[in-house]
């Protein structure tokens, strides 16, 4: 990335502008923008001369790399990052949101804690907390290395069927106590009505949802 790209960058932070919008008038992956913008102070203090002094430093700092690979990895990097910040959108602490984007592209889907903490860089503890929050959720599940007295966190193709249904279940538990709760107080009062009318539209979602999990567990790619 130039001089003149980082200062466009600033310029953009500056009106107010989203990083997407930032990336399309650079022509650039939101990712990359992202990157460039979370590793040089933020956009509450990003400055394109600071920026450009310190990617000059990480390049010295950087074995060569041959030309044959690099881009690939700036391709895997790419796809790794907006998967990241597509996670991160949809509501993920950025930590559970790595964690579980490593394991969907790692080669067979199957990590321990140790080779994820090598890999994100991370210490074990951040991982323990991100693996209980996926395993808690169906993202992935655990496996336990019975020789070696290891768990293993797999992600496979059943992982969005598990999690649709583990999510659709909550929401249709809380659907039942938010009808309950409209009927104590009233189906002629505007409160009962209203939790009343929220609680049929929640459960009838989540069993839509349940239904549709059902139908579609076996799709092919």
């Amino acid at each position: 990335m130039t001089q003149q790209d980082r200062r466009r960058i600033a310029t953009g932070l500056a009106e107010g502008r989203s990083y997407a919008e930032i990336a399309r008038r650079l022509d650039r992956p939101t990712s990359t923008i992202s990157r460039e913008i979370g590793r040089n102070g933020g956009p509450s203090d990003y400055r394109p001369e600071r920026a450009h002094q310190a990617a000059a430093r990480r390049a010295r700092r950087s074995p060569a790399r041959s030309p044959e690979a690099e881009p690939r990895d700036r391709k895997v990097l790419e796809v790794e990052e907006g998967a990241v910040e597509m996670a991160v959108g949809m509501g993920l602490p950025k930590m559970v949101a790595r964690v579980l984007i490593g394991l969907w592209l790692s080669e067979d889907g199957r990590l321990t804690a140790a080779e994820l903490s090598r890999g994100l860089k991370v210490s074990p503890a951040s991982i323990s907390m991100a693996v209980g929050y996926l395993t808690q959720q169906g993202l992935i599940r655990r496996e336990r290395d019975p020789r070696r007295r290891r768990d293993i966190y797999v992600v496979d193709d059943d992982a969005w069927y598990h999690s649709t249904v583990i999510s659709s279940r909550q929401t249709l538990a809380a659907a039942e106590i938010t009808k309950a709760a409209g009927q104590t107080l009233g189906l002629d009062t505007p409160v009962g009505r209203r939790l009343a009318r929220g609680g049929a539209f929640l459960e009838r979602i989540s069993l839509d949802a349940l239904a549709s999990a059902e139908r579609w567990r076996d799709l092919p790619p």
